[in-house]
């Protein structure tokens, strides 16, 4: 074994100091896949002192200095050359072994700098808003990490190395270019509690886009809901249309509506009661779940429309029978012998009001001919 003043990041590797280059670099790519935080998001700082231990310890520089003086010659530049511990700060924020101490007297992203936040739409149904289980997923185009150079500023695979030197083109990982990064998509299984609302924020925690020595960022998913053929939502309260006919309206009714969850509800009213047109029904407690407390729900709000029968569904024998079992009609106004009968006629309101047009007829008229006296005499006041 080769004689070292300190072995702890030889055992943070798991290899003897006398190891290669080609076994550290086993080493480490070994134990960097089992420990990065895309696929260990439990391994805490791990995967940041196997990336420390593997640049110190395949920088001939660094390696002579660990070798030689340890913890100390790595601090203090083997007493007298150029001390490391801004480059601790930068990387870790704060000493080179700071970040190796327990887990509670460090802070989560060890003092990187945060990445922005990702914030995405989520399309989601009110149906599934009512569903006993929701699982939407949910694909995002982010950057990640690149593990083909391992995604650190220290390895010469990438453009910029641990001290800032620029690396040759020809030396550049081809998978990220140098940048570090690659595109990738990712599918995210969104669990939507019932009642949920527009609006309302699911947050997946440092799932954004990663960068070298950055903590990733949220993406936030924004629920927007769909807008439904039947049901209208009113905060916890749901609002539909239902047509009848005539003898619905004033015999009674039964009909089957299938509600947002998949139940078929039977809706009945009985006959003698009327319902006019345009009147609204409740079904108190077949609304939308609350949310984290889906036992609890509002109310359906159930608006009629009464379709009439179209000209002569009945005969005029028949009209008479009808209308001895109607109510009798309100007494029949007195018309006055001088009285002029007129016809009511069906009106297209699409084709609007026809009066404003006889009006300028009229007035062109009364211009081109005159009037009474003639072409473009008019009337003097008395």
């Amino acid at each position: 074994m080769a004689n070292v003043a300190d072995t702890k990041l030889y055992d943070i590797l798991g290899v003897s100091p006398s190891a290669t280059e080609n076994e550290l670099k086993k080493a480490y790519r070994k134990l960097a896949k089992e420990y990065h935080p895309d696929k260990n998001p439990n391994a805490g700082d791990k995967f940041k002192e196997i990336s420390f231990a593997y640049e110190v310890l395949t920088n001939p520089e660094k390696k002579d200095l660990y070798d030689r003086y340890g913890e100390q010659g790595l601090r203090e530049g083997g007493g007298g050359g150029a001390g490391m511990e801004d480059i601790f700060s930068h990387i870790f924020g704060g000493g080179l072994f700071g970040f190796m101490g327990s887990q509670s007297s460090r802070s989560r992203n060890g003092g990187r700098r945060r990445g922005e936040d990702m914030i995405h739409p989520l399309k989601i149904k009110n149906k599934s808003l009512c569903a006993p289980t929701a699982m939407e997923r949910v694909r995002i185009n982010f950057h990640s990490v690149n593990s083909i150079c391992d995604g650190l500023n220290t390895t010469i695979r990438c453009l910029v190395a641990f001290l800032g030197e620029v690396i040759h083109e020809k030396d550049r990982c081809k998978e990220c270019e140098g940048r570090k990064v690659c595109k990738e998509v990712k599918v995210l299984e969104v669990h939507v509690d019932k009642g949920m609302k527009h609006g309302q924020k699911i947050t997946f925690s440092g799932e954004a886009d990663q960068s070298p020595n950055t903590e990733p960022g949220d993406i936030i998913l924004v629920l927007q809901e769909k807008d439904h053929e039947e049901f209208r939502r009113d905060g916890n309260d749901l609002h539909m249309s239902h047509r009848i006919g005539l003898v619905e309206a004033l015999c009674g009714f039964q009909f089957m509506l299938t509600h947002l969850d998949g139940r078929h509800l039977v809706i009945k009213y009985p006959p003698g009661k009327v319902i006019e047109p345009g009147s609204i029904r409740v079904i108190r407690g077949e609304g939308m779940p609350q949310y984290r407390n889906p036992f609890e729900k509002g109310d359906l709000y159930i608006k009629f429309d009464v379709k009439f029968p179209e000209n002569g569904w009945i005969s005029t024998e028949k009209l008479t029978e009808l209308e001895d079992l109607l109510p009798s009609r309100t007494e029949v106004p007195v018309i006055s012998a001088d009285a002029e009968e007129v016809d009511l006629q069906d009106f297209d309101i699409s084709q609007g009001s026809s009066g404003g047009h006889r009006r300028e007829a009229y007035n062109d008229s009364s211009d081109e001919e005159g009037g009474p006296h003639g072409p473009g005499v008019q009337c003097a006041h008395q």
